[in-house]
């Protein structure tokens, strides 16, 4: 953030509610036409910005794919002020308090949401304007946003690490919704099993999906979730039960971060914070702790 974006955030905060109200800029939705615009704005700011960035690199301003729509607010010179994904995961980089308020508001309007995301700072000031005629929460969690520069030590290829393939579906699908049911209480198999095997097998397609798998067991997987000149974000890492502890995750994970820093500055990754053991081990891979982001968990609506 600019040192006057910091001050009229800071200024802003201060604000009685009706003089903020008077302030707040307009959402609108945004379109392909402004795609460079957007990406421009989000780069200011890579390690926090590479899932939205993905998302318009990978499928444009405007698709389904997104699970939601590309809001974003201006200021009076008609610059980017926030640019934020409203839908079924919402995420939102503002750079003031009013432009937070004007989309926390608006998304209390949106059927679709289901989670929140974002640095801790962040997510607290949006939930301030969010709560108060939003949906109530379900569950808090909060997470350790992991980042890697540099290439690891030296170890031991995998020969067997290689892209999934479709073959390799139900192999991924079934690991995958284990941690998404232990990280949010929900498993997306058994709330919607033909759109969640749809977007298991698109990413499997698009080569972003790395397998080891040996006699029909998976003993390991990472996901290729969102892909920037600056920044990869990872998701979905798996280590089978059997194998923790014996080398095989830490080989894997050191030459997929080799492949992916010939081709970007860093790695990045969420650990829910409770998670010491997997803390540990990303630490001991050469991560490093960069933030702290929350998650809220919406109840459905009734």
């Amino acid at each position: 953030m600019t040192p006057a974006a910091a001050t009229q955030s800071a200024q802003t905060m201060n604000w009685p509610p009706a003089v903020l109200a008077a302030q707040k800029p307009r959402v609108e939705a945004l379109e392909e036409s402004h795609r460079e615009e957007i990406l421009g704005f989000l780069s200011e700011r890579p390690l926090h910005t590479v899932y939205m960035s993905g998302l318009v690199r990978d499928n444009g301003v405007q698709s389904p794919f997104n699970r939601g729509a590309f809001y974003g607010c201006r200021d009076e010179a008609g610059a980017l002020e926030a640019v934020a994904l409203v839908g079924h995961a919402t995420l939102i980089e503002a750079r003031t308090e009013r432009s937070a308020a004007a989309v926390a508001e608006f998304a209390q309007k949106c059927p679709r949401l289901r989670l929140l995301l974002g640095e801790q700072e962040r997510i607290e000031q949006f939930w301030r304007h969010y709560a108060p005629g939003g949906r109530a929460p379900r569950r808090f969690a909060r997470e350790m946003l992991f980042e890697k520069s540099w290439p690891a030590e030296v170890c031991e290829p995998v020969a067997s690490l290689r892209r999934a393939n479709m073959g390799d579906l139900d192999l991924v699908a079934a690991a995958h919704a284990q941690m998404a049911f232990d990280e949010s209480g929900v498993d997306p198999l058994a709330t919607d099993p033909r759109g969640f095997r749809q977007r298991c097998a698109r990413r499997v397609e698009a080569g972003r999906v790395w397998v080891v798998v040996e006699s029909g067991r998976l003993l390991f997987k990472a996901d290729v979730v969102s892909e920037t000149p600056e920044v990869v974000y990872l998701e979905g890492v798996y280590v089978a039960p059997e194998e923790r502890g014996r080398g095989l995750g830490r080989r894997c994970l050191a030459q997929l971060c080799d492949d992916i820093l010939s081709r970007a500055r860093s790695v990045a990754l969420l650990v829910d914070e409770r998670n010491e053991r997997a803390a540990q081990f990303y630490r001991r891979a050469g991560f490093k702790l960069r933030a702290f982001y929350d998650t809220v968990f919406l109840r459905a609506e009734d």
